[in-house]
């Protein structure tokens, strides 16, 4: 059997034997916990009939797991640098297949059409760089890809965000864009100490199960998001404030004020105070004048 590279001497030797030099630029920080790594395939429900789309597997210690307790791995990596370190770490596995380039622009579509039978589910794995967490995870969230849950590695203070409600302080943006779409729950915390090198923070894992339906209706999806950005701007301003910075002009504030009291929603609340339904009120009344 290959040797597992989830401790940090086996780790540094395939590093050292390849030659590989980390980058910094492309937040590279192996995951060298053996336990953590068993937590995340199980926190994604990984078993024999999952099809699973890993993203930065990296030097392939999470992968080696995934691949011995899943159908099927499907690997995307940015850094080709990796490829020769892959091909050894995963030699033992003839069910990981890893494409090279990055997910932000890669046809996902296409590889799942190419890698899994039709109509099967796929659950994503990964352990993000923190500096593209947010774009990779909206991408997965709205390209309509066949995905059923997420269960991703991230900074914790984004996976506070991810979860946060309404009044807490890191309720946002980002928080009210994924629970339209999913329902988040951190599944553990996981300290810096484990990863080879140490990033500076410590991450967590959360999962993202996709709702069949969205959270809210709204009439209009693309005002939505805009309204929402709009109320968070200026986190201390009240919404209407922020509305009249970013999304109307002075000239439009009786309309504002109005639309409003005709929703319910006091003018000087903050963004942060609001519920996704009363966004989505808001935003139907606003979107339709």
């Amino acid at each position: 059997m290959n040797k597992r590279i989830s401790s940090p001497k086996t780790m540094q030797d395939v590093i050292r034997q390849h030659q590989f030099t980390l980058k910094k630029s492309l937040g590279q920080n192996f995951l060298i916990d053996e336990n953590i790594l068993n937590n995340i395939a199980s926190a994604a429900d990984i078993d024999e009939e999952s099809y699973v789309l890993e993203i930065g597997p990296g030097a392939g210690a999470l992968t080696q797991v995934l691949a011995s307790r899943g159908k099927k791995v499907i690997a995307v990596e940015i850094d080709q640098r990796l490829e020769p370190v892959l091909k050894d770490t995963l030699q033992d596995f003839d069910n990981v297949s890893v494409h090279f380039g990055d997910v932000l622009k890669l046809n996902l579509h296409q590889i799942i059409d190419q890698e899994c039978p039709p109509g099967v589910p796929v659950k994503v794995v990964a352990n993000l760089p923190y500096y593209v967490t947010t774009p990779i995870l909206m991408k997965l969230l709205t390209d309509g890809l066949p995905i059923k849950t997420i269960v991703v590695m991230i900074q914790k203070e984004v996976a506070g965000r991810l979860q946060a409600e309404p009044g807490e302080k890191s309720y946002g943006s980002l928080s009210i864009a994924v629970q339209y779409l999913a329902e988040p729950k951190i599944v553990m915390t996981v300290p810096k100490t484990v990863f080879v090198p140490q990033p500076n923070v410590d991450s967590a894992v959360i999962r993202l199960d996709i709702r069949p339906e969205k959270k809210v209706k709204v009439d209009d999806e693309t005002f939505f998001y805009k309204l929402v950005r709009a109320s968070f701007a200026q986190r201390r301003k009240t919404l209407m404030n922020n509305l009249i910075n970013n999304l109307y002009d002075k000239t439009q504030k009786e309309q504002l004020l109005e639309v409003l009291e005709q929703t319910g929603i006091d003018p000087g609340r903050r963004g942060e105070t609001l519920t996704i339904e009363e966004f989505a009120r808001l935003s139907d009344v606003l979107s339709h004048k």
